[in-house]
């Protein structure tokens, strides 16, 4: 029973974790400072709280960590950038093409198999990724979502140091990433001047709540779901995250966003339910 209990939490966990990162789009959207602002204020929280959080593990190091906190540092500037130049939908959907680099990349860095039901998801999600550039859009639009494809690139690689390397070392390598972002971002925070009340508590819910306790919720519940679970339920994050823009910004996603969305995202669900189901076979 009790492990029946611990299960259901650590979904749970996973859920709210995933819900509270998909609050990030429309904050970076109502607040009134410049992205490498925002970055940098968050970060300012982020690092407060995960002192306060994890403690001793934020100063596990070795020789991975840094170039993980390098990714890390991309995987946040990038995003936020991309968010007030784009939609929010553009931004989170294709910062979600993390996987397909993945599968690129991992055969180069890990020695794996390039499978082919890698090759049909890397073609299936080029296609939906494609969607995202056929509508009309402009300058702005289309540095904001290459700057999410960007942002995308440096979460593969986020994700494949952090595969290489050993899990106790992930809150070590966000530590130094919001570091980085920090010290990257404090020329911009130099500029800043009579910030507003809302903007400095959006800020700071930004740091503590959406990257500082999230994190914590999330830690606690990998500790009681399989990967794969966790993965999945992760997915609640790209599907929410423009949802709330649209309630509270009043942003609309195009068409051909919501469907190359879902097109990613639905490949990437059924690829990671189809391997990890044969991989079972497998070993039974």
């Amino acid at each position: 029973m009790t492990i029946k209990n611990n299960h259901k939490k650590g979904m749970l966990a996973i859920l709210v974790a995933a819900i509270l990162w998909s609050s990030g789009g429309v904050f970076i959207k109502l607040i009134n400072l410049e992205a490498m602002q925002i970055a940098g204020l968050r970060a300012a929280f982020t690092l407060l709280t995960f002192l306060i959080l994890f403690r001793k593990e934020n100063f596990r190091f070795n020789k991975l960590t840094f170039m993980a906190a390098i990714c890390y540092t991309g995987i946040l500037t990038l995003f936020v950038a991309a968010t007030k130049l784009t939609t929010a939908a553009n931004a989170i959907f294709l910062q979600y093409t993390a996987p397909m680099y993945v599968l690129v990349l991992e055969p180069i860095m890990l020695g794996t198999k390039l499978r082919r039901i890698n090759i049909v998801t890397l073609i299936v999600c080029f296609i939906g990724m494609a969607l995202f550039f056929v509508d009309k859009i402009n300058a702005g639009n289309m540095t904001g979502n290459l700057l999410a494809l960007a942002s995308g690139l440096t979460f593969a690689g986020f994700l494949l140091i952090m595969r290489k390397n050993r899990p106790e070392y992930q809150i070590s390598s966000i530590f130094q990433g919001n570091i980085l972002v920090l010290l990257i971002c404090s020329f911009s925070l130099a500029h800043v001047h009579d910030p507003s009340a809302p903007d400095i508590l959006m800020c700071a819910f930004l740091g503590v709540v959406q990257i500082g306790i999230a994190y914590g919720i999330f830690s606690y519940g990998l500790k009681h779901v399989e990967a794969i679970e966790a993965s999945l339920l992760s997915i609640i994050e790209p599907v929410l995250n423009p949802v709330w823009v649209f309630i509270w910004y009043h942003e609309q996603p195009s068409v051909y966003a919501i469907t190359g969305g879902i097109i990613i995202l639905s490949t990437m669900a059924i690829r990671t339910v189809y391997t990890e189901s044969r991989k079972r076979l497998t070993l039974n």
